[in-house]
């Protein structure tokens, strides 16, 4: 099948699953008919631009394809995340993080581009960031989903 037609059913297959490997896609290909090889798919993933980007539903990756560049979330944002967080806890309907000295307002930044859901706001300090939530569910959903970042 021609490259536009495949390339069309990836961009399909990411908007409908949560596809977070490139064997993934593959299998999903093949039991589309598709006659494909990890060196095809990685050629359009290039292609696409498409990136991995965190669900915080799941709390795993899966592909998607850049919007805008400028919010995607890259593996050295995910890098520069757990290098500067050293504690997440829940308190009530917040989200509190430490960081390493000078290092919040980055984190605060990669918070905002990971576009949780229900996050009314972050603000940070010197080493400090708190994520505002609707309520303790969220809060704990929330806490949960930022330490499978670091781990």
């Amino acid at each position: 099948m021609a490259r536009s037609s495949r390339q069309s059913k990836i961009l399909e297959l990411i908007s409908t699953k949560e596809i977070e490997t490139q064997d993934e896609l593959v299998n999903e290909l093949k039991n589309l008919s598709f006659e494909i090889t990890q060196a095809t798919i990685s050629r359009d993933i290039k292609e696409l631009r498409l990136i991995k980007i965190l669900c915080s539903e799941s709390g795993k990756y899966k592909y998607a394809v850049v919007e805008n560049e400028n919010q995607a979330v890259s593996n050295k944002y995910i890098f520069v995340f757990k290098e500067a967080v050293i504690s997440i806890k829940k308190a009530q309907n917040l989200c509190v993080l430490k960081t390493i000295k000078g290092m919040a307002s980055a984190v605060c930044g990669i918070i905002d581009k990971l576009n949780l859901e229900n996050v009314l706001g972050a603000v940070s300090g010197d080493d400090t960031v708190m994520i505002i939530l609707p309520d303790e569910l969220y809060a704990l959903n929330t806490t949960e989903t930022l330490y499978k970042l670091t781990s």
